[in-house]
């Protein structure tokens, strides 16, 4: 058997397909799992998985439909038996890639855009659940292809080498942070769509680094993220101690993992390093609501604790559902949303747990 798990839609839910694929492979011992992402820190995530046999990666927005066309194209030479749509995709760009492959069994949830057309480009569904999250929806495809679950407990799977061990050990005894707590911040979140409005405005941020640099001078704040938040770290960093502020400066997804594994505790919205945080079992873990968190993307595995916010107040899937829609409201009530959660909210909940 030949199967291809396609989790396209974010590097976070990349990690939460990793669990389906662990079952995957211990119900199908023999076959070929491959996997297709978009994103290449959703190939980082998934280097070095035993239960992979390949990972594809192409950024599909970046290349141009015709460019994109001929990589899909050129993936139906594997003539999968089974495609996997994971939960969640919501936007029949990827059910339409999942037709162009071309498996012969096309899995996937059924959306509230989910139309006639949807129906043509997949020819295996099953219902989605806001009140499961999407590591238990994703279970639900086993039975479509005669699987079951044969483990009693999952988490977020990431295999390290010793070799990026090593250099994560070194950058914290380097950097004089052996020891010592360690509060990693990621002030960034995705960026398609209109995804970047859930982030905890920058200045906001800015304002919790000088208050814990004034008053909790053993800490030590550590700022994670890719190319996309260099600029906003370096604002950041104009305004701190920079003896107790410092930026993670990393190659790739697995060295940020690497490093991660390290905090003493983790600050974020809901992001991929918010569920990379979660599958490290990263201690004192700590998630600002925002407008597209909800139960399907809690952090697994692991506990938090939750800043509320109180203009979202638990109504996440009034603001965000997975019908391939923006986060609803304008820009600026989405801005003021954030907005109400405050400085001294964030920094109690940190001095409580560290």
């Amino acid at each position: 058997m030949k199967i291809l798990v396609i989790s396209m839609a974010g590097i976070g839910d990349t990690l939460l397909s990793t669990p389906l694929i662990h079952e995957l492979r211990l119900n199908f011992p023999d076959a070929t799992i491959d996997a297709l992402g978009m994103w290449a820190g959703s190939r980082d995530l998934l280097e070095n998985n035993p239960h992979v046999d390949h990972v594809y990666q192409k950024n599909l927005i970046k290349c141009g439909r015709l460019e994109g066309f001929k990589f899909l194209w050129s993936l139906r030479a594997n003539h999968y038996d089974v495609s996997i749509n994971t939960h969640p995709q919501s936007r029949n760009h990827y059910r339409v890639a999942a037709r162009i492959v071309g498996a012969k069994t096309r899995i996937s949830h059924r959306y509230e855009c989910f139309n006639r057309i949807d129906g043509w480009l997949v020819n295996r569904t099953l219902p989605q659940d806001y009140q499961r999250h999407s590591v238990d929806n994703n279970f639900e495809v086993l039975p479509l292809i005669g699987a079951k679950r044969k483990l009693s407990s999952h988490k977020l799977e990431l295999f390290f080498t010793p070799a990026e061990e090593k250099w994560a050990e070194a950058f914290f005894i380097e950097n004089r942070l052996a020891g010592k707590k360690v509060l990693g911040i990621h002030v960034g979140s995705g960026g398609t769509k209109n995804l970047p409005l859930k982030r905890w405005p920058l200045h906001r941020y800015t304002g919790l680094v000088k208050k814990l640099n004034q008053e909790r001078p053993d800490i030590q704040v550590l700022l994670f993220g890719g190319p996309e938040e260099a600029k906003d770290h370096q604002l950041v960093l104009g305004e701190a101690n920079r003896e107790l502020t410092r930026e993670a400066k990393t190659q790739n997804m697995r060295q940020t993992a690497a490093l991660m594994k390290h905090c003493t505790a983790f600050l974020s919205v809901d992001t991929a390093l918010m569920h990379l945080a979660a599958a490290l079992k990263v201690p004192n873990q700590i998630v600002i609501e925002a407008p597209t968190l909800n139960v399907t993307n809690w952090p697994y595995g692991n506990s938090f604790t939750l800043v509320k916010n109180p203009v979202v107040n638990g109504r996440g899937l009034d603001y965000y559902r997975y019908d391939g829609g923006d986060i609803k409201g304008t820009r600026e009530e989405l801005i003021a949303c954030m907005e109400s959660v405050t400085v001294p909210d964030v920094y109690a909940a940190i001095v409580r747990l560290i």
